[in-house]
């Protein structure tokens, strides 16, 4: 009786074991897709950004909705802007247009259409287009249907266990900014706040001629904070968790 117990307490260790070390890493709302067609690729992107965007701390991974600017400086000819303390949300909510996944070629593309908004403090001195700045506050700026769209270069590797991974071996991308940006910003012109809001309209007015002006490093920011939160996922979870389709030779 007692050789009987052991054996099936031994037989219930060792099914834990192995149930444990074969366990999926990739979260519930990853769902693969059985071929590398668009249509798959798109839905299976939708149904992942929402829930992936709020970070997936056992992986290691940080969120990216909302993500934060702690100190971000930004030399432009003539001005000199930081921004302090930011907060970036909307991601969560992105529209996924397009996936395309060329797997022999090693190359992977996304475009998504998103609202973006952005939070935090700043300082500001020099001069911005006709206006002297010299500012310290609040900004808000608020991107209205702006699309995204990245063309990245990818590899595979094994990781210490053998497993194939997909990863990322370089990118570059195309920001169009959308329909609309609007600036909130307070104190433009320390003291004047006739000045302020003066320059403030005429942010307004003129956002895109603005926003191509110095948004370029905060856009740069923006991608490279998601790309290395993509790369930590990847790291993490094998390729064969990813997509149902037998790996390319590498």
């Amino acid at each position: 009786m007692c050789e009987k117990h052991v054996f099936v307490s031994f037989f219930v260790v060792v099914a834990a074991f192995i149930s444990s070390s074969t366990a999926l890493l990739a979260p519930d709302f990853i769902h693969p897709c059985n071929s590398s067609e668009s249509e798959c690729l798109i839905k299976a992107t939708q149904d992942a950004i929402p829930e992936f965007s709020k970070g997936i701390p056992y992986l290691g991974v940080p969120s990216l909705d909302p993500f934060i600017i702690d100190n971000l400086p930004i030399q432009l000819p003539g001005v000199k802007v930081t921004f302090l303390d930011g907060k970036v949300t909307g991601l969560r909510k992105c529209q996924v247009l397009n996936v395309e996944a060329y797997l022999e070629k090693n190359v992977f593309i996304l475009e998504v259409r998103c609202n973006i908004t952005i939070k935090g403090k700043y300082t500001a001195v020099g001069r911005l287009l006709l206006f002297p700045i010299n500012g310290e506050g609040d900004s808000k700026i608020k991107i209205v249907n702006s699309v995204i769209k990245m063309n990245i270069k990818t590899k595979y590797f094994k990781d210490a266990d053998g497993r194939d991974h997909f990863g990322i071996k370089s990118y570059r991308y195309t920001f169009d900014y959308g329909e609309r940006i609007h600036y909130t910003i307070s104190n433009l012109f320390k003291g004047n706040a006739e000045l302020s809001n003066t320059v403030l309209r005429f942010l307004n007015e003129n956002w895109r001629v603005v926003t191509e002006e110095f948004g370029q490093p905060v856009v740069d920011y923006a991608m490279n904070v998601t790309i290395e939160t993509a790369k930590k996922f990847f790291d993490a979870v094998p390729y064969d968790e990813l997509l149902y389709v037998p790996i390319p030779k590498y």
